[in-house]
């Protein structure tokens, strides 16, 4: 994770009361971690689906108060498994809290405290940063018999109850986070959101169709490639992307009979792609098949995962 802070940088006199740091969100699959990023920034930059484990990389996310420089880091739900693209993701979640300034905890409040939060919140404190523990989907009823807040919460520096969808709770939490920031100057543009370029955050929004649109297994040995990004006309931005497979049997469900299922998924990923361009998107979707995506580092680092 590249900081754009260097040892030498000091405040101005302009910037000795502007705050800037890097806040991680961890927590289980499904917590509501890309929900609240988005919510955050005000518009979709993270991908988000009902399945768990949609998010597959670090995003940053920037968002900007008045005196103030949050850079959200969205992270993939941390999981036990000994597959390789969960393992380099469960790495993405170890390098984000060794260089958060504050960590939020984000616990689904109809699920509770389990095993990964206990394991999150061990690894924070050995870390010595800053956590706060965020109860989401404050909207919602708890399940019967879940202990909320948890008692292991009260060792956090917080417990937070936040909405992504009612808002409930979420500029408090902006308030909290921006105290416990270090004193900085802004670390990027006023005009800059992300560290991710468009033609990743367009895949991503053709593999968050490809999950809608699939069975319930099929989307979690899917991937998306970008091969092709051109704005060189300025009415029309051209895109090709691969659906990555890993076997032709898979490739006949993603195709769909006569190529339906295909074009279902372009459909669908399109508007999201034309409102992220800001302009109309020729989106050609290809589906093939690529046995080794999922069993090489460096293929999974290639498509932008970990």
């Amino acid at each position: 994770m590249a900081d754009p802070r260097s040892p030498g940088d000091r405040p101005t006199e302009a910037d000795a009361e502007h705050r800037a740091g890097f806040v991680a969100l961890l927590g289980a699959p499904n917590a509501g971690k890309s929900t609240l990023l988005n919510c955050l920034l005000g518009e979709k930059l993270a991908i988000v689906t009902a399945k768990p484990q949609t998010t597959r990389s670090r995003i940053l996310g920037i968002c900007r108060r008045e005196g103030a420089e949050l850079l959200l880091l969205d992270t993939p739900g941390l999981h036990d498994s000994e597959k390789l693209l969960n393992t380099t993701l469960n790495d993405a979640v170890e390098e984000v809290i060794s260089g958060c300034d504050v960590a939020l905890l984000l616990v689904d409040r109809r699920d509770g405290w389990g095993e990964i939060q206990e394991r999150l919140f061990a690894a924070l404190a050995e870390a010595g940063k800053p956590c706060f523990v965020v109860g989401t989907k404050a909207d919602l009823k708890r399940k019967p018999g879940v202990e909320w807040p948890p008692l292991r919460a009260a060792e956090a520096e917080l417990v937070l109850d936040v909405s992504a969808q009612t808002g409930e709770g979420v500029e408090t939490l902006v308030q909290q986070v921006v105290e416990r920031l270090p004193v900085s100057p802004p670390l990027y543009p006023d005009d800059v959101l992300t560290d991710r370029p468009l033609r990743f955050l367009a895949g991503e929004l053709v593999r968050e169709a490809a999950m809608e649109c699939l069975g319930q297994e099929l989307p979690y040995q899917t991937a998306v490639e970008v091969t092709a990004f051109d704005e060189s006309r300025p009415e029309l931005t051209t895109i090709r992307a691969n659906l990555l497979v890993a076997r032709d049997s898979q490739k006949r469900i993603a195709v769909g009979r006569g190529g339906e299922m295909v074009r279902r998924i372009g459909s669908r990923a399109r508007p999201g792609i034309e409102a992220l361009v800001g302009g109309k998107v020729h989106l050609e979707l290809f589906v093939k098949v690529d046995p080794k995506w999922l069993k090489s580092r460096k293929r999974l680092e290639g498509l932008g995962y970990g």
